[in-house]
């Protein structure tokens, strides 16, 4: 999938979310918030439709609600991370 600009890690304040140094791209402050939208990202039900099943949504509350959040958050920001590098000319490997 190719990075958009909107897919991008943006920062809520004002500095750069990402600068390029030589081979070198340095991230600032990527966390599981969504300012386009302006929501935090607090579990499954934040995510892209059909991204919680793939990764690890039960439908079971006891075990969603205790593993949701971090799982949910975790791959918000991976992916932010991934559609920024893309965006600078890199890749994840």
């Amino acid at each position: 999938m190719s990075a958009t600009k909107t897919d991008i890690a943006r920062p809520l304040a004002r500095y750069s979310a990402w600068t390029r140094r030589g081979d070198f791209v340095f991230l600032s402050g990527v966390i599981a918030v969504d300012p386009a939208a302006g929501k935090v990202i607090r579990g499954y039900d934040d995510l892209p439709p059909g991204v919680a099943e793939r990764i690890g949504r039960t439908g079971e509350f006891s075990v969603d609600a205790k593993d949701g959040p971090i799982i949910a958050q975790s791959w918000y920001v991976l992916d932010r991370i991934r559609a920024t590098i893309e965006d600078a000319g890199g890749t994840m490997a």
